[in-house]
């Protein structure tokens, strides 16, 4: 378990493994509403170094960042399955196992849904606590459990 005491440090957890990421790498973002997914795929945004303002897509579903000149090369798409409610067909619309080639793939509320894109994903639960930190659970699934053991010395 990993503690965010502030917005500030959800971002730097995210642009640490922002930096680490792949293309094909999938991100699924679980947890209550306010408890930090989309503070949090900001983060992972700004350690791709891609363009374009990250903000919730729950009304758009997904929304793709292209590669900043300066950035790593690899795209982001960002998606929200919360308007989805569980319709798996919808998500399959979305292409995301194509966007699975070339970017890394975020998915906010895409617990229990959105693993079958992929059997190597790293699923990050977050918690909202009283005292408004944030507790990050990280469950890595495939490929992810050794590249995550290689990765906690970098992350907070």
């Amino acid at each position: 378990m990993i503690e965010l005491t502030t917005p500030e440090d959800t971002l730097e957890f995210g642009r640490r493994l922002g930096g680490a990421l792949r293309p094909g790498d999938l991100i699924l973002l679980a947890g209550p509403l306010g408890a930090g997914k989309t503070v949090l795929a900001r983060g992972i945004a700004d350690g791709l170094g891609v363009l374009g303002r990250v903000s919730s897509p729950t009304f758009i579903i997904a929304r793709e960042h292209r590669p900043a000149p300066d950035g790593r090369g690899i795209p982001l798409v960002h998606a929200d399955a919360y308007r989805l409610g569980g319709d798996l067909d919808q998500l399959d619309d979305l292409d995301l196992d194509t966007a699975l080639v070339e970017a890394a793939v975020v998915i906010e509320w895409g617990e229990g849904a959105a693993e079958r894109l992929s059997p190597d994903h790293l699923l990050i639960h977050l918690d909202r606590r009283p005292d408004d930190s944030r507790l990050a659970t990280v469950t890595p699934h495939g490929e992810w459990v050794s590249r995550w053991s290689e990765l906690t010395a970098r992350l907070p």
